[in-house]
């Protein structure tokens, strides 16, 4: 018997694909066929694949041309395989021309033609091609706009900023450069808003009225009932709106929360987080020296991520601590915040900072261990799982790329080729950090310092 073995990702499964494993098939007597994984294709570099990968296994399953299908997880897997099936073919598409020629040494190496003019990537441009409009800090966007060269199905039509001149050179070269909002969404399909966090609800606002959809950095708005009706409004309007808090995306996070759920270190009863980073100040009357642009708004809603999609956003009780710096113009700027949470039967920390610096970790303590995330944890790839016996410690490795962002516009874009807010973020969590931002502003359960 010839044993022949192939490897794909199979996104939205066309002809091309068909053709392939048909041709594969004819080498042999039995053909194994593997899945790449969700999580070993972001490795590389596919980040924005359109369906799951039990969707993309049955729909290999369901040609009926493989004997059987397996899930390609790491690298180096193939060696593994080759060896364990007893595999005398390997294939694969001739646009992978020499590359896998290492292979050789276990087994025959052969490139099949690929179907001209058909491809997953491209498939998943065309029918989630949108034209996406920058908002905001101008230094920022110039980051952001780098991470949507790795997402299929982005074009960045233009850029809004309030001061025209302080775009970066490397945001000049895209079709509008404007100060004017209604001039960069009429050549949008959808806007990524990154400005200060008093101008997101008005700025998402208008948007979703003109039929674009959103994602909108956190706060989204600085009140829970702003933040309502722009949910509403989406709605409404059948737009997509998200929040973007990048981590949320991240691989290792999203690993970290499950394993909280399947109980691995018990009742959890403590998070403990911390988010600081030291910020120049220029002048006394610099105009982020304000209570709308403060340590808590600008790190705020990464630090309660974890505690509110962890325990939840039903708290008994809750404090707010800030040690603040009041500026010539009376402004009154927080340079440190810590928020107390409790809950029925745990506790949370959240501490957060811009002209104080501590270690940027996050702890989760439970009955049976804990888990602990290293700095900076919102943008790890790694996270430990401890025990009381050492021996019985896990160590979980995910890589992270571009620090998330990339992840969470290729969520956005799924999120419009499917008209539903997919985010990892729920809505109850969006409020709640709205509602943080409102009762810091109308000084609830605040301490000044």
């Amino acid at each position: 018997m010839i044993k022949v073995i192939t490897y794909g990702t199979y996104d939205m499964l066309h002809y091309g694909h068909i053709r392939l494993l048909e041709r594969a098939k004819a080498l042999g007597d039995y053909l194994i066929v593997g899945v790449t994984s969700d999580d070993y294709d972001k490795t590389r570099g596919k980040i924005n694949l359109q369906q799951t990968l039990m969707e993309r296994v049955e729909a290999v399953k369901a040609t009926g041309i493989p004997d059987e299908v397996i899930v390609e997880e790491y690298e180096g897997q193939k060696i593994d395989d080759i060896k364990k099936y007893d595999i005398n073919i390997f294939t694969v598409g001739s646009d992978w021309e020499g590359f896998f020629d290492y292979l050789s040494e276990y087994c025959k190496v052969i490139y099949l033609p690929r179907t001209e003019g058909i491809s997953s990537t491209g498939i998943r441009t065309k029918k989630a091609f949108i034209r996406l409009g920058l908002l905001g800090s101008a230094s920022f966007l110039e980051k952001v706009a780098a991470e949507t060269e790795y997402v299929n199905g982005l074009d960045i039509s233009g850029v809004f900023s309030e001061n025209i001149d302080l775009i970066p050179d490397s945001l000049k070269t895209y079709p509008i450069l404007t100060n004017n909002i209604d001039t960069l969404l009429s050549e949008s399909d959808a806007v990524y808003i990154h400005s200060t966090p008093e101008q997101h609800y008005a700025q998402a606002k208008k948007a979703i009225l003109s039929g674009k959809h959103v994602l909108c950095e956190s706060p989204v708005a600085l009140s829970k009932k702003e933040c309502q009706e722009l949910f509403e409004l989406s709605s409404e309007h059948n737009v997509v709106f998200m929040e973007g808090i990048k981590t949320a995306y991240s691989t290792a996070f999203q690993r970290m929360l499950l394993l909280l759920k399947s109980g691995k270190i018990g009742q959890i009863v403590s998070v403990d987080v911390t988010c600081t980073s030291l910020r120049p100040i220029t002048s006394e009357n610099d105009p982020e020296l304000n209570r709308k642009w403060n340590s808590l708004s600008a790190w705020g809603p990464t630090g309660l991520l974890p505690v509110f999609q962890i325990l939840g956003t039903d708290f008994t009780k809750k404090t707010i601590i800030s040690h603040v710096i009041e500026s010539n113009n009376n402004n009154k700027y927080d340079s440190f915040t810590k928020v107390d949470f409790i809950y029925n039967s745990a506790v949370a920390s959240v501490k957060v900072g811009r002209g104080v610096k501590s270690e940027g970790e996050l702890i989760v303590s439970g009955t049976d261990g804990y888990i602990y995330v290293p700095a900076p944890w919102w943008k790890t790839d790694y996270f430990e799982v401890r025990f009381e016996n050492p021996t019985d410690n896990k160590r979980y490795f995910y890589q992270l790329d571009g620090e998330g962002i990339r992840y969470e516009f290729a969520a956005f874009l799924r999120a419009i080729q499917r008209k539903q807010a997919i985010g990892h973020i729920d809505r109850s969590v969006t409020q709640a950090i709205s509602k943080i931002m409102q009762d810091y502003q109308e000084e609830k359960d605040l301490l000044l310092i």
